[in-house]
């Protein structure tokens, strides 16, 4: 009989070509399968909360996969993680009943995106940050992020390629603050679209440049409209930096997130 795995994992998205699965292989989720296949010693296929884009990093991934094989529960970390390449590690590992979904039973998904706010572009933290050259001023751009709270329409946010069935999500919660020479948003919504975090920060940073009032916004979601959207926002930095579940499931508490920028602050 199957037992179902969860695992939580943490990566370096430079490191690889997003999360899915490459004809060539070279992303995450490659190199995850084939390592827990080793240990297993038969073919493992595993589902995440949320697929992360090339560049794209996780503080606090979690996927699931079955196997009969029968191991000990430190094989499944440990054992893992002596055949992962050195940009991804598995943080914890639980057994879990067959209902546990990582993908469906999550409640909520949180992303942070780290902006270098500076006239010269970063070097040592090129890989994990964003970077705007003008000053920002971040007043407005949480006037503009009040109006994205709730239930809406995202197609104004979403990239030309999604293929998610609706673009109606909620919305809980954006973030905004300052620490010296970065800007760091939080935004935790019930699920996402396909670029929808880095198409927000992109219009946030217009709104924040001044190049469009705070209200221009509220007419975005009403036009659902991509092509009127500022312009995506690069890839390196943006975090999944953690995925709710119910208590029910009783998964490992997640651990202060952190990330390897500081040479920005």
């Amino acid at each position: 009989m199957a037992t179902r795995i969860a695992l939580g994992l943490e990566y370096d998205g430079s490191r690889f070509l997003g999360w899915q699965k490459q004809p060539g292989r070279g992303s995450v989720q490659d190199a995850l399968e084939s390592a827990l296949s080793a240990v297993a010693d038969r073919p493992v296929s595993v589902t995440c909360a949320g697929r992360t884009d090339r560049g794209v990093h996780a503080l606090a991934q979690v996927v699931h996969f079955d196997t009969e094989a029968k191991r000990p529960d430190s094989a499944w970390m440990r054992g893992v993680n002596a055949l992962l390449p050195e940009a991804v590690a598995v943080l914890w590992s639980q057994r879990v009943s067959a209902e546990f979904h990582a993908r469906y039973a999550a409640r909520s998904r949180t992303y942070r995106y780290l902006l270098v706010n500076r006239p010269v572009r970063p070097a040592l933290a090129a890989r994990y940050a964003g970077w705007y050259h003008a000053p920002l001023d971040i007043a407005p751009m949480r006037e503009a992020a009040a109006q994205l709270l709730g239930e809406h329409d995202f197609s104004a946010f979403r990239a030309a390629e999604c293929q998610a069935k609706s673009p109606v999500r909620t919305l809980h919660a954006i973030q905004i603050e300052r620490y010296g020479e970065r800007i760091e948003f939080s935004l935790r919504a019930n699920a996402w679209l396909q670029h929808m975090v880095r198409n927000i920060v992109g219009t946030l940073v217009y709104v924040g440049a001044g190049k469009q009032p705070a209200a221009w916004v509220k007419g975005l979601l009403d036009a659902r409209d991509r092509a009127r959207a500022a312009p995506t926002f690069a890839s390196e930095g943006l975090y999944l930096e953690a995925v709710e579940y119910e208590p029910k499931w009783d998964l490992p508490a997640r651990r202060r997130a952190s990330s390897p920028l500081t040479v920005a602050s």
